[in-house]
């Protein structure tokens, strides 16, 4: 099959801001590393408090320190002539329930989609989906970073449920499916991807080693995933950026996709 460009939405590479390319130097490494990994639309995502959110002061302190990194990053000859087209959003931390992502600087490339994260990659076990529904309500659509990486999650997967219930779209980094997040997070996502349940991959990428998304859709194909690894990687991103849901990513290795459950029919998904 064609092999496409991907688009990765998950990476940390505004200088100086979060703990991801520590100054311009580092981000003009890091973007050319994105390049020669095959991604060809990056959306830069800084960690963010999601708690700044409710108190406009802090909020606005943080947005003009983001504004000004990621001017910095794209006026930048350098990191321009790596011929990555650059989109700004953010890593949104759910410490509190009820973030306000009205500031359209604080969602993907400006849409609707939200990239969101627990604290200590530990998922609160009580009322996980209240953050999900909040956002959903509002008419955001969450995609949840990483669950593979959840320490509290467990082999059997079943406290995300609640999350998929809710509405929210999964998104695994590369690195969890080449196993460079211990054989824990590599397990996890194995599973995810066994019960259809990502529908995005990204780098999660802070400009150290390798982006390792060429890696991963490498290591997908080699198990008979190459389907999964261009949507994962390059159609359903793509269609992120456009504002588009994504299109169903079938179960890797599960032969004849099975019948969605009535939550999923209910939802649209």
């Amino acid at each position: 099959m064609t092999v496409g460009a991907a688009t990765d939405f998950h990476s940390h590479l505004i200088p100086g801001v979060d703990d991801g390319a520590a100054d311009i130097a580092a981000s003009r490494a890091a973007v050319a590393a994105m390049a020669r990994d095959g991604v060809a639309t990056a959306i830069v995502t800084p960690h963010f408090d999601g708690s700044l959110t409710l108190d406009p002061e802090a909020l606005a302190v943080r947005l003009a320190q983001l504004d000004a990194g990621f001017a910095q990053l794209t006026a930048d000859a350098e990191v321009a002539a790596a011929g990555v087209q650059l989109l700004r959003g953010v890593e949104l931390l759910l410490d509190v329930p009820d973030a306000d992502v009205s500031d359209e600087r604080l969602r993907l490339g400006g849409g609707k989609f939200v990239l969101v994260e627990y604290p200590g990659l530990q998922l609160p076990l009580a009322h996980a989906d209240y953050a999900i529904r909040a956002l959903r309500e509002k008419g955001w659509q969450p995609v949840v970073a990483h669950p593979e990486r959840y320490r509290n999650v467990g082999d059997t997967l079943e406290p995300l449920l609640p999350l998929r219930y809710a509405g929210a779209y999964f998104q695994v980094n590369a690195g969890s499916l080449i196993g460079l997040h211990g054989a824990g997070a590599a397990r996890r996502a194995a599973a995810l991807l066994a019960r259809g349940w990502v529908e995005y991959g990204s780098s999660d990428y802070h400009g150290r080693g390798e982006p390792s998304v060429s890696a991963a859709r490498a290591a997908l194909a080699a198990q008979g995933g190459a389907a999964q690894a261009e949507a994962l990687f390059c159609k359903n991103p793509a269609r992120l950026v456009r504002g588009e849901p994504p299109v169903p990513v079938d179960p890797l290795g599960g032969g004849v996709r099975k019948a969605r459950p009535w939550w999923a029919r209910l939802l649209g998904r």
